[in-house]
Parts: C-alpha cells; structure tokens; sequence
C-alpha cells in the first residue's frame, strides 16, 4: 500500500525554513568561522591592548603620582584629587595638515560592550554580533536592525529591540532580578580591564600622546572590534539571501517530499519527525534540482580568474 504524500501548509514550511537556516548557520560554515575568528582575535588582542594603555597612561601619570592622589583622597577627601578607574582612553599621535600645520589624529579605546563604533547607529551592534550565538538560543533575534532596518516605525523592530538591549543590559527595570549580573555590566565592572587615572570619570577630558606604532596598535583593536561586526553582518546577508529564495521555492512546494529531495540536494539533514514536533513555472525554476543550484555555495571569481578561465583551452571546447 502506497503511503499518502504530506502535504505542507504554513507551519510546515517554516519548520522547514529552520531546518535550513540552521544548517547555513553552522559552525562550519564559511561566514560563521570568519565570525568566529574575529571574534577570537578580538580576545586575543584584547589583554595585549590593555598592558600597551597601562604603560601609556603610567608614562604620562606615574604610578607614584596615583598614590600620592590616593593619599591625599584619604586624608582630604575629595578636596585631596581626583582619581577614577576608567575602561575607555583617548590616545592622539601628532600630524602635520596639508597645509603644513601641526595638527593630531585621535583614537578612542574602549574595553565596555559599546565601544562607539562609526557608522553604527545602535550602541548594542557590537554586543548584539559578539554574543549573537547565546542570544540566539535565548529565542533572542540579534539581526533584528539588519532584518528590519528599513521598518523601524514596525512594532516588530521596537519589540526585539527591547528585548535584545533587556538582555544584554542597555536597558533594566526596577522589577528585575538584581541577582541575574548581565554582560553591559559584566563588562562595565570588569576591574581587570580597568586603569587608574587621574581625574573625572570624563573619558573625552584627558587625552594620552602615543607614538606612530602604538598608534597603529590601537587602530588595530578598533578594527578587531569593527570586525565582528562586520561579520555578524556578513552571516546575516549570506543567510538572508539564501532564505528568500528558499522560501519563494517552499510556496510552490505542495509535498513534504519535494522539500526533501531539496535538502537531500544540499546536504541537508531533513526529516518527517521535525514536522511531528512542531504554478508550473514556478514549479520549474523551483524545482528540487534548479532550486538547489540557487542555494549552492559557488566561488565569486575575480577579473583575473575569469579571464583565466577564457583563455584556459579546455575552457574555450566546452
């Protein structure tokens, strides 16, 4: 006896969708390891950058300096100095303008999750990229603003915005479980990525002169931190592309089978059990075979490679 075919319906398919999304997530995957990389040479870098700032800043406030402020704080209290152990420095290195004047080109330095990156309009990019993976299994959507940056008047956007900048601590309420210590304050009180200073807890107040190479050191780490994000981003875009085809390809998909013979095309672990827990021409273009071609990884050549390729003979027979 023939078993009946399944037949999809809404919630099929987007059981399906996560069935693949999850595999273009994978940690193998491509985007996913570029992440992962920046994430680790961020770490990396990170206690490196800060033993370089300490010895800057103890080269212009010495250290005998701090305890003397210390001291005086002791006895006098406020009236004695200022100290504050601050997670974010201004350095500057001298230049000369165009028009021969002196001039200086700063850089800010910034161990907390929100290290002011340009071009990114939301404070919590870099900690929504750099904890993208524990938000995910939270339920959380950490691509939200790359999702529906365009909708941001959509009550959608506001509602996963909140709940993001609620769990990673950009946003309390007074009802919370003040026990539960989330990674904004995690990072925040960190006092082994902390340095003494003299004066307010004003980072733009005090300004630290390094040489060339320091200098190029610290433009280092911002572009560490700039680069999670930008990956986060990449993992994204790679997916999302994907996706829309998928689902253009799911809608004209009637029969479970169909969506197997897709994910049997890929690689794609897919079975009926996960639906248990939870017109032609469109049949053509979608079709298991020419939608699995859409949805394969293929190699962007350069300018080079292509012209390569042309002049290759076996090229020119085929």
């Amino acid at each position: 006896m023939q078993n009946k075919r399944l037949t999809l319906n809404a919630e099929k398919r987007k059981t399906i969708e996560n069935v693949f999304q999850s595999h273009w997530e994978r940690e193998d995957s491509p985007v996913v390891q570029e992440w992962t990389n920046a994430k680790n040479s961020y770490d990396t870098m990170k206690p490196k950058v800060l033993e370089l700032a300490n010895n800057v800043i103890r080269s212009h406030q010495p250290q005998e300096d701090v305890d003397t402020i210390r001291s005086m704080i002791k006895k006098y209290d406020r009236s004695g100095g200022e100290l504050y152990h601050d997670n974010c420095f201004i350095f500057h290195q001298p230049t000369i303008d165009e028009e021969g004047n002196e001039d200086k080109e700063e850089i800010k330095i910034n161990f907390t999750l929100d290290p002011s990156l340009s071009g990114y309009h939301r404070s919590s990019a870099f900690g929504r990229a750099y904890y993208r993976e524990e938000m995910k299994a939270k339920g959380l959507n950490p691509d939200y603003d790359l999702q529906w940056k365009e909708e941001k008047r959509n009550p959608r956007y506001y509602d996963h915005e909140s709940a993001c900048d609620k769990w990673l601590g950009f946003s309390n309420s007074s009802n919370e479980d003040k026990s539960i210590t989330k990674p904004v304050q995690a990072w925040n009180n960190d006092d082994d990525y902390k340095i003494w200073v003299v004066g307010s807890s004003y980072c733009h107040t005090r300004q630290f002169k390094v040489d060339e190479t320091t200098f190029e050191i610290f433009k280092m780490f911002r572009q560490s931190q700039e680069d999670i994000v930008r990956t986060h981003e990449k993992i994204f875009n790679y997916t999302d592309e994907k996706m829309k085809k998928l689902r253009l390809g799911l809608k004209s998909y009637r029969y479970f089978d169909q969506a197997k013979a897709l994910a049997d095309k890929l690689g794609i672990a897919l079975n009926e059990s996960i639906l248990d827990a939870s017109s032609s021409m469109a049949l053509s273009v979608y079709s298991p075979e020419n939608l699995a071609s859409l949805l394969e990884d293929k190699k962007v050549l350069t300018r080079e490679e292509k012209i390569a390729m042309f002049r290759n003979p076996q090229f020119a027979n085929n």
